[in-house]
């Protein structure tokens, strides 16, 4: 006669109060510790979160959402699938949510990476409704600021990622981008550069402060600027953009590009044609991104 085996009761699962005896802390400790509170001193919270992990207690993140009406969650919004032409594997984006991440998870946050859509209106006020996270980074407004401004008199916490408009309600954080285009454009006239042309997309406000200072930089000494020459911000389109510049006839020796991004792809462009990059025309890119010191030859950027 055989006999069924007794199936094995799963092991009970750890609690708070378990995690708590074992540190010698209270329960209010243990918790506060595995949120990343900065109320609980560092070693304090690393000897905690340590016991946790060997004990194996795992946050019940659903139940702490329901109990404290939070999600712990910072939502960023990419501007990409816009007219900026970018892609989530844009190196710029790339090193921004790098740093974000590393810096979010550091306060015991998450990161929620979503995207702009098609301009419709409301997407903005829908996304922040959906209550997935406790506050918003959007990079770069791109043509967004009316949306912006009204989520950001009516919501939770947001910061945006770049040039600030006259009527911005939101809170910005940026680059000086005018300087930044002086910068690059006084770097070429100091080298002997004044046939000096300027490629990005004027639409992208951002963009269009780097084309200020540049312009401003060449009306001090006399310089043509010549018209703009228009592209997204994705390789393809600048190369496309430097390809049609060259078969223009336009005699320049130098390139001012609104990212480094658009320099790679225009640098391309440049050598395909025969052009000697520096020898022939002079390129500066704008983000220093780690890509720039990858190209060949490296690209002068600016940081």
């Amino acid at each position: 006669m055989s006999h069924s085996e007794s199936p094995t009761a799963p092991p009970a699962r750890l609690k708070m109060s378990d995690v708590a005896r074992l540190a010698g802390v209270s329960v209010s400790t243990v918790s506060r510790a595995l949120a990343g509170s900065p109320l609980i001193p560092k070693p304090l919270r690393d000897k905690i979160e340590a016991i946790a992990e060997e004990a194996g207690y795992a946050v019940n993140h659903s139940a702490r959402t329901l109990r404290m009406q939070t999600t712990r969650t910072i939502g960023v919004v990419l501007p990409i699938g816009q007219q900026t032409g970018q892609r989530a594997t844009d190196p710029f984006l790339i090193e921004m949510v790098g740093h974000l991440t590393d810096e979010v998870i550091k306060r015991g946050y998450d990161l929620l990476i979503s995207k702009a859509p098609a301009p419709r209106d409301g997407w903005l006020s829908g996304l922040i409704q959906s209550h997935r996270f406790d506050g918003m980074l959007m990079i770069g407004q791109s043509d967004q600021s009316a949306g912006l401004n009204d989520v950001a008199r009516r919501y939770m916490p947001m910061v945006v990622w770049g040039e600030r408009p006259a009527d911005g309600a939101y809170c910005s954080v940026g680059v000086d981008n005018v300087y930044g285009g002086r910068l690059a454009a006084d770097h070429l006239l100091s080298i002997g550069r004044r046939h000096i042309r300027f490629i990005g997309p004027l639409s992208v406000p951002e963009i269009a402060a780097r084309h200020r200072g540049y312009l401003a930089a060449l009306d001090s000494v006399g310089a043509e600027p010549g018209q703009p020459i228009i592209s997204t911000l994705a390789d393809a389109s600048a190369y496309e953009a430097a390809r049609q510049l060259i078969e223009s006839g336009d005699r320049f020796d130098a390139l001012f590009c609104a990212s480094d991004v658009i320099a790679g792809g225009a640098q391309r462009a440049l050598m395909d044609a025969g052009l000697r990059v520096p020898a022939d025309v002079a390129v500066v890119g704008f983000d220093d991104v780690p890509l720039a010191q990858h190209m060949s030859p490296p690209l002068t950027t600016v940081r």
